[in-house]
């Protein structure tokens, strides 16, 4: 997408200019080519001290990944950096090095126990697909698609998040607008046309029962599987159950803005919307948003990088789908503020003193999990926005 004036290329957070489109494309082509080398030079030592099987998702104190074997929700991000590493270079090494680490995952296509397939499998064999057509992971993606639709329940119009406990019966998350882009996915390519009813369905009960009047989202709905009605509205990774966790937005957005893509319901476009203006009224200068937006502490808390680089992508591509051009500017306005403020020195790690790409992230404050961290979801959408942005210009 061509534009007359935007955001400078200077990667200061406190500066922030308008110059012509040709200043920002020679700019930026710098800036990402130099993020693309940094993070070249990160999955390189991943892949050096780990094998397809040894999957990362946050680091620990000191920098080291911590990985989690095929089932865990993670598991599809790491391959999908590999494979984002290569459609921006073209070079075969990192082909060679995405196809085992993607392959690794084959036999999560049968899994059922975990509502984020799409994340494990999309990420990895999706993006694998795109760039490769290769037919066998046309075929597990298929057959993934179908797995994750055995979570969907009939009664609550939604699919299953996690398992019941003593404090949910059918807990469903906000993040799980992300996995119907699988689903969307498999209705177009030779999976039943169920599968795009289930996607749909589920994000239109999502509106009803996770999007506040203000724009705010729950993070998590506790449905009675029986009959559908909700038994109640909580929190598991935010500050409080009437708060709003940033990461959790940010998925929503993001996952909004595809089911519009797919669907083109105006509802979709519109809580896409709605959602977007709620995030970006509550950024700081910088761009890159505290871990959730109610906690009463800020400025003097954990900012989160990876639902700043989560909600770039999403508003990049939000950007291309709404009509009005003032409101397409803000979005990748606001974007390009967050991606400039991550190419900074205060979020990317430069000198490898983490082997994660994005500083800055938090898991789960209220668990104590990798606060103040790299995620390896951040740099998997950080990587993306940085391809958008790149593809826009």
């Amino acid at each position: 997408m061509k534009r007359s004036t935007i955001v400078t290329t200077i990667f200061s957070v406190a500066l922030i200019c308008v110059v012509s489109c040709a200043a920002l494309k020679t700019g930026s082509d710098k800036q990402i080519d130099h993020v693309f080398a940094v993070a070249g030079e990160h999955a390189l030592r991943t892949a050096a001290r780990f094998t397809p099987g040894e999957y990362p998702t946050n680091t620990v104190p000191g920098g080291a990944w911590e990985t989690t074997g095929i089932y865990g929700w993670t598991s599809g991000f790491f391959p999908g950096c590999l494979w984002y590493l290569y459609e921006r270079s073209g070079g075969e090494k990192w082909k060679d090095l995405a196809v085992p680490w993607t392959e690794g995952l084959e036999d999560v296509k049968n899994y059922t126990k975990n509502h984020d397939v799409g994340f494990m499998i999309y990420c990895s064999y999706g993006n694998g697909y795109r760039l490769t057509n290769n037919p066998a992971y046309r075929d597990v993606m298929l057959t993934a698609a179908s797995s994750l639709a055995t979570r969907f329940n009939e009664n609550t119009g939604c699919l299953q998040s996690w398992g019941a406990s003593e404090r949910w019966t059918f807990p469903v998350i906000v993040d799980n607008m992300m996995n119907l882009e699988l689903l969307f996915w498999a209705a177009k390519n030779g999976g039943p046309a169920s599968l795009y009813d289930i996607a749909e369905r589920h994000a239109l009960t999502t509106i009803r029962t996770h999007v506040r009047e203000d724009g705010s989202t729950f993070h998590v709905v506790d449905f009675d599987p029986a009959t559908g009605i909700v038994r109640g509205k909580y929190t598991h990774q935010g500050y409080a159950k009437d708060s709003c966790w940033s990461r959790g937005h940010a998925w929503g957005i993001y996952g909004f803005t595809v089911a519009y893509r797919e669907t083109k319901r105006p509802e979709f476009l519109a809580t896409a919307t709605k959602l977007a203006t709620y995030f970006m009224a509550h950024l700081p200068e910088d761009g890159v948003p505290y871990w959730d937006f109610n906690d009463p502490n800020i400025p003097d808390v954990p900012r989160d990088s990876s639902a700043a680089a989560i909600a770039a992508s999403g508003l990049l591509e939000l950007s291309t789908l709404v009509t009005d051009t003032a409101l397409a500017e803000k979005y990748h306005t606001t974007a390009f503020r967050i991606l400039q403020s991550l190419s900074s020195p205060a979020y990317l790690d430069e000198d490898g003193s983490s082997m994660g790409l994005l500083l800055h992230g938090v898991s789960s404050l209220p668990h104590g999990r990798a606060i103040d961290q790299s995620l390896i979801y951040g740099d998997y959408y950080f990587l993306e926005a940085l391809l958008r942005l790149r593809a826009m210009m």
